[in-house]
This record gives C-alpha cells, structure tokens and sequence, in this order.
C-alpha cells in the first residue's frame, strides 16, 4: 500500500488529534482520555506566551485553560509526571511500564551523573528518603540547605538536589504536585494508586507496548521512528518485534510519499486502508502550535512529512538567530505554513506580534490573514491578554505565490 504525502499527513495529524473540532471536553476525564490519546504533553518551563503543556491541550480544545490540568494530576491521580525524551505529564496507566526505565535509568545513570554533577549526592539517598516518610513531601529548597551552592548554571546542583532528581528518574519518589512550577516530591507509593504502584510487566510486555503504542500514536512509521518515540526499548529490539509480527500478519510494508516526492518505507497495522478511508475531510482552520507539541517531537519526521524544518532557538545567542528565541509552528488544516513570534506582556495585558514569517509559497491572502489574526486573538485571550500589538514589519518573508 502506498501512502499519497497529503494523506499521510492528514492521518499523522489526526492521530494527534489536530483535524478535529476543538469543541470537546476540555477539563475532567474528557481531558484525560486526550492526553491518553496523543501519548503525551511535554512540560517545559518557558512562559513566553503560555507554558507548553498548556499550549499542546489549548491546540485541541479551545475552552481548555490550565487550572483544569491540576486536579488530574494532584487530586484525580490520572496522569502522572515523568521522563518521556523530557518531563512529561503522562496516563497514570501507563506506570508499570515506567518500571523498566527506572531500572534502565538507575544503570545508565550512574556514569554520567558521576562525571556531570559534584560528588556527595548518592550519600543523600537514604538521607531523603527518610525524611520524607518522616515529614512528608519536599522540593529542593527544602533539602541541601546548608550545602555550598555556586554560580555554575542550572546543571550546577548542589548535593541534594541532585539526589531528588536521581531518586525521581529512578522511580523511588514521585511528583506529587507543583509549586509555582518547582516539583514537590513524595515517596512513590504515596503518589501512584496502589493497583498501578504493585503492578508488574515482564520484558516481552513491556517491549510490545513500547512498540505497539508507539506505532498506534504515529499512525504509520519505520523502526528508528518506533523506537525514538517513547525511548522505552532500543532499536534492534525492535526490529525483532516488527519480524514477529510481520510473520504473524499483524503487521504490513507500506510506502509513504514525502514533502520532496520520494517514497519511503513505513509499518502499520493491516486496518490503515479503513482508518484512511474513515478520516474526516481534511480541516481548513489555523492553530499555533508549541515548539514542544508532540506531533512535533520527531523534528526529521516532520521535516521529511511537512518539509518544514524547525529548531527551537532559545540556546542560539541572539545575533545567531534565524527567526527568534521562542518560535511557534502555525499549522494550518494538514499543512504547517509558517512561524510565528509572540510574547505576552502581561504586565501590560498585551500579546506583542513581533513577527509571521510563511513558509516557502504560502502566501499571506486576505482570507488566511483573517483566519491568523483570529487565532491571536484567541491566543490573547488564553494568555489573559486583552489586546495583541503587532509591530509594524510583523509579515516578515517576502511573499510567494500561494500555493
């Protein structure tokens, strides 16, 4: 079965729940089963509009506003806070898999961090712990106090810090809630319901759900994209999951089109001729996407789907630049037309336009530019800006013919 590169991205897309009315339910177990849906919603600290994992839900369900993700994951205990690629705010089910990782972490972890961070910290292990039986959850800020603390950068941690973070990558405390975004940690068994905490997954379980979510989640793609997805297994393991079932006729070769034309190889499940006959037709509204969305985690991917290519330039010095600090992809129905810098002044109540540059034969026609100027001042309103400013030179790219 071959893949035409327009319905390709429409399927991808609408695994990821971008082609679908952003009517639904944007709080409560409605909110659950999306995160449930698209895999995951990284977290990620910068605010320079709205956090990320606030902007991916915002993306799907437009009444979405971020006091309705706290109480699934501090009260309802449906989601929990983990490592995916980066922290993440995953479905509490899927913590017995998690197990493996803190076992595979708690290995891979111990060389580098002797080389990365000072010495001292393992002789905190048993230290906190302790302490937090005994007087409940603690931050950072409550440990190491009267350890030295230096200049160094955000990775120059002092002892305890450290070891709460290795104590968490590895699964011994947990992420019970957030304070003024600093993570406050409890013992594990405090935090994941007790049915989940004691459950186990063999090997062969946890490498098929590794492999089989990640091909559910993406729709359709190879081995490298299978095991980049959840960094759960590695990729020779998959590779023996795919020739069994290959063999057992679970799976099937297809080809997909890519933006440039060509033809590469893919798996999926033999369903993909009904689910593509199913998609909805392809939607036509704009929506602003996070750098760290998860339709964009795989930046090759979209790169060879999309032929958009992105990279976030926070770590770039100023004068390196190409576009801007913090740059967010504008998606508009199957295609990603462009990008966009926004900030919200919120001392001033203010989303400040500072830049839309359109990708390569996008076109900035009147109807697009309504539809663009809807969409920001949907995204001043969730920022809780009153107005946008857009600076005068605000359409930056020489305009093409539209496409």
């Amino acid at each position: 079965m071959h893949l035409p590169n327009a319905t390709a991205r429409h399927l991808f897309l609408h695994h990821h729940a971008l082609t679908e009315p952003r009517g639904g339910p944007a709080k409560g177990a409605g909110l659950a089963a999306l995160i449930d849906r698209i895999g995951f919603v990284q977290v990620d600290s910068i605010a320079s509009v709205e956090r990320a994992h606030h902007m991916i839900l915002w993306a799907r369900r437009q009444n979405y506003r971020p006091a309705a993700l706290k109480p699934l994951l501090e009260q309802n205990r449906a989601l929990f806070e983990h490592w995916t690629h980066d922290a993440s705010i995953l479905p509490v089910a899927l913590f017995p898999q998690w197990k493996h990782r803190f076992a595979r972490d708690a290995l891979r972890l111990q060389t580098h961090w002797q080389r990365w961070f000072r010495e001292g910290y393992t002789a905190q292990f048993d230290s906190i712990l302790n302490h937090i039986a005994q007087n409940g959850p603690v931050s950072s800020s409550d440990v190491g106090k009267d350890e030295p603390r230096s200049k160094g950068g955000w990775w120059d941690w002092h002892p305890s810090k450290t070891a709460l973070e290795w104590l968490w990558r590895t699964g011994q405390i947990s992420v019970t809630r957030r304070d003024a975004f600093r993570k406050v940690y409890d013992l594990t068994e405090n935090v994941i319901p007790p049915a989940l905490y004691s459950a186990e997954t063999t090997p062969d379980q946890h490498l098929d759900w590794a492999c089989a979510s990640a091909l559910g989640n993406l729709g359709f793609a190879d081995e490298t994209e299978i095991a980049r997805y959840w960094h759960a297994v590695d990729k020779p393991a998959v590779q023996d999951w795919v020739r069994a079932e290959l063999a057992a006729d679970r799976l099937l070769r297809i080809t997909v089109e890519q933006a440039d034309g060509t033809r590469r190889s893919a798996l999926a499940r033999p369903d993909l001729a009904g689910r593509v006959a199913a998609l909805p037709d392809a939607p036509t509204s704009l929506r602003i996407l996070s750098p760290f969305d998860p339709a964009l985690r795989d930046r090759a991917r979209i790169e060879r789907l999309f032929g958009f290519h992105y990279r976030i330039e926070v770590f770039v010095p100023e004068p390196k630049r190409q576009y801007g600090y913090y740059v967010f992809p504008v998606l508009e129905g199957t295609r990603l037309i462009g990008r966009l810098d926004a900030r919200a002044d919120r001392a001033a109540a203010t989303l400040r336009i500072r830049a839309f540059w359109p990708e390569p034969g996008i076109s900035l026609t009147k109807a697009r530019l309504a539809k663009l100027e809807r969409e920001l001042a949907r995204l001043a309103d969730f920022s809780a800006c009153a107005i946008c400013d857009y600076t005068a030179d605000w359409q930056r790219s020489p305009l093409s013919p539209a496409r």
